[in-house]
C-alpha cells in the first residue's frame, strides 16, 4: 500500500495529487496534506476527497513517503518539528527549491531523502522532473519517487550537482519558452494578423516543435535542416537568428540563471 502525505497543499502539490490519483498510483484514501491555510484545505477535500490536516505531525503519523512541498525558508523549522515522529520506514522528497539533500540529512539522519525539481507545466500533466538521492536513499527509492512525479509528466535521474543548471534549464525554463512564444505572437500582430490567432500559432508550433523532438528521436539540427529549403523563407529566418547570437544569448540566460540558482542555495 502506497500511503503519501503532504506538507503544503500549494499548487505544484495540489498537481502531484491529482497527477497520482488520476494514474491510480495511489487511492485518494491514502493520501494526507497539512496546511496552515483551512480554506486551501477544504478545497483539496472537497476536491479530492482526500484526508486534510493542520498539523504536520499527522501527516508524518499516517504516511510513509512525505513530501515537503513548503517554502524553503520555512523547511527547516518544519524538519525539526516533526523529527521526532521519523522513523527508518519513512522517505522524504522534497521540492524545496535551494534546499540541499544534505542540509535535509542533517536534521533526520540516516533518512532515505530524494530532491526532485519539477517545474509548473506538471499542472498541465506535462512536467519535466529531475530526480537526485540522497546518501541514505536506495535505486528502489529513487524509483518510487520516479513512478510519483511520472504522473504529471517525464522524469530524469540526475546527480545533486547539476541541479543549478537543471533549474536554469527546466525550473526556470518554461518563463523563458513563454517569452519567446509571446514575443513570436507580438511580432505577429504587428504585421497585422490578430493577437489571439498569432499566440495560437506560436504556442501550437511551439508545442509540436517540442513533440517532435520528444517522439522522433531526431537530432534538432537535423529537424532545422528538414524544415529549411535554402534560399528559402525559414532560411532568411535562420540568417537572422544567427547575426543576432540567439545562441550566445540563450547560454547567457541560463549561465546567469543557474548561478543566481547556486547563489541562492548557498544563502
Amino acid at each position: 500500500m502506497n500511503r503519501i502525505g503532504f506538507i503544503g497543499g500549494g499548487k505544484m502539490a495540489t498537481a502531484i495529487m491529482k497527477g497520482i490519483i488520476n494514474s491510480n498510483w495511489c487511492d485518494y484514501k491514502n493520501i494526507i496534506v497539512s496546511d496552515k491555510n483551512e480554506d486551501a484545505l477544504k478545497l483539496l477535500g472537497e476536491t479530492y476527497k482526500i484526508n486534510t490536516t493542520l498539523r504536520n505531525i499527522d501527516v508524518i503519523k499516517n504516511a510513509e513517503i512525505i513530501l515537503f512541498a513548503v517554502k524553503p525558508f520555512v523547511l527547516k523549522d518544519v524538519l525539526n518539528e516533526i523529527k521526532p515522529y521519523i522513523t527508518k520506514n519513512h522517505i522524504i522528497l522534497s521540492i524545496a527549491a535551494g534546499i540541499s539533500i544534505n542540509t535535509i540529512e542533517e536534521i533526520v539522519d540516516n533518512i532515505p531523502v530524494i530532491r526532485i525539481m519539477p517545474n509548473t507545466p506538471a499542472l498541465v500533466n506535462e512536467g519535466m522532473s529531475a530526480i537526485c538521492k540522497g546518501k541514505y536513499a536506495t535505486d528502489k527509492h529513487t524509483e518510487l519517487a520516479t513512478e510519483i512525479f511520472k504522473s504529471v509528466g517525464k522524469v530524469v535521474k540526475a546527480e545533486e550537482k547539476y541541479i543549478d543548471i537543471i533549474t536554469a534549464i527546466s525550473g526556470s525554463g518554461p518563463a523563458f519558452y513563454y517569452y519567446i512564444i509571446n514575443e513570436i505572437a507580438k511580432a505577429g500582430e504587428k504585421l497585422g494578423l490578430d493577437y489571439k490567432t498569432c499566440l495560437k500559432l506560436s504556442a501550437q508550433t511551439a508545442y509540436g516543435s517540442a513533440k517532435m523532438i520528444m517522439e522522433s528521436g531526431t537530432n534538432p539540427e537535423q529537424l532545422i535542416i528538414n524544415v529549411t529549403t535554402p534560399g528559402g523563407c525559414t532560411a532568411v529566418g535562420n540568417e537572422i537568428l544567427k547575426e543576432n547570437k540567439i545562441s550566445e544569448i540563450l547560454f547567457d540566460t541560463i549561465e546567469k540563471t543557474a548561478q543566481k540558482a547556486f547563489e541562492l542555495g548557498k544563502n
